[in-house]
């Protein structure tokens, strides 16, 4: 554990204007009132710790994030539960991901007892932006920057600044439940083996806007990615993980893109892993070309798909749209095993079910 420093915020608002505020805060546009900073630099390790009003971060105009892009970051949810106290999903998942990401990016790993300890430290200092409203959370943000100055390229950076912002948040997906649509992107390529798409680093997603872009131009929601060799195999939608539940009631099952490299290992992703089974649906984690998923929702064997990731937690997909056509799944409407599989999830964040996996974790 490392020692912080505290300087609180000397203004807070008020409550009736913080309450007003997270009535409608959509999704990243709201900031609490503090943040967490923990400085790295060779030799001396971690250092400065300190919990301290939100605000602009001081950097010089060649410091080596800003060029070579050395930068990652995490993201998580704090979750107001029915006695008033505040948990997280799986923070030590996060933590050690985080730690994964670092080794990538060649960057110093930080211990999950300070991840987590970061976590609370700012969760507690603002629990009243901790949003009440149903389907509403408290966006943790958790990043690292390579703050070295200078341009040589022969190394990585000597320094680091750890950062955690909150952001008290909406749904991802704004309105009522609804299927995404989707275009299959044969164009771009997110990742390649041996790259970085494991690894949650801001280039995985600054690459991606022009895909998505060309995604809103063909009528769709969010993208889905192809493997980078023949442009066949499905692996991502956007930032998150993909399902595909085959069969319905008693005998639906669900399938998965394995793990390649290339693909986010997400937290929701395997919690679904580990949770279907407990409900009675089998999963299992195998390759899908885009035929496969075009050929068994036609016969009828493939009958509803998803996406899940922390922000969105599960979202499902109604059409498919490519340069080749496109195809509805299931009438375009939300599956009864999508819905189960969510309620359930979203039923443990919030603490109206049972926590059979010990996945929460209190935070204030």
């Amino acid at each position: 554990m490392i020692e912080f420093d505290v300087k609180l915020a000397d203004q807070r608002k008020p409550a009736g204007e913080r309450e007003a505020l997270l009535a409608d805060p959509g999704f990243g546009q709201l900031f609490t009132e503090h943040m967490v900073t923990i400085e790295w630099t060779k030799g001396e390790g971690w250092h400065d710790a300190r919990l301290r009003p939100y605000g602009p971060l001081a950097l010089d105009p060649a410091t080596k994030v800003f060029h070579y892009a050395q930068e990652l970051f995490e993201g998580l949810k704090a979750y107001r539960q029915p006695d008033g106290s505040i948990v997280s999903f799986r923070p030590y998942a996060n933590a050690a991901r985080f730690n994964i990401s670092c080794d990538r990016m060649a960057m110093p790993r930080l211990p999950e007892e300070t991840f987590v300890q970061a976590l609370e430290l700012l969760v507690d200092a603002d629990r009243d932006w901790v949003p009440t409203r149903e389907g509403h959370s408290l966006y943790l943000r958790p990043f690292i920057i390579a703050t070295e100055t200078g341009m040589g390229v022969n190394a990585p950076s000597a320094r680091y600044l750890f950062c955690v912002i909150a952001s008290p948040s909406a749904a991802y997906f704004s309105g009522a439940i609804k299927p995404v649509s989707v275009w299959l992107s044969t164009e771009y390529t997110r990742a390649a083996p041996g790259g970085t798409g494991f690894a949650k680093c801001g280039g995985n997603y600054a690459a991606a806007f022009v895909a998505q872009q060309q995604a809103v131009e063909e009528g769709c929601d969010q993208v889905v990615w192809l493997d980078a060799a023949e442009h066949r195999w499905v692996e991502e939608m956007g930032g998150m993980n993909l399902f595909f539940v085959y069969g319905s009631g008693a005998e639906a099952r669900l399938v998965t893109p394995p793990l390649t490299g290339t693909l986010l290992p997400g937290i929701t992703r395997d919690s679904l892993l580990k949770l279907a089974p407990d409900l009675g649906i089998p999963v299992s984690e195998e390759k899908i070309s885009v035929e496969q998923w075009r050929d068994d929702v036609a016969s009828g064997a493939l009958t509803e798909a998803f996406a899940c990731g922390t922000a969105a937690v599960i979202t499902p997909v109604g059409r498919v749209k490519g340069a080749s056509g496109e195809f509805v799944i299931g009438g375009g409407a939300m599956g009864a095993t999508t819905a189960r599989l969510r309620e359930e999830l979203v039923g443990i964040q919030y603490g109206d079910k049972p926590d059979p996996h010990a996945w929460i974790t209190k935070l204030a």
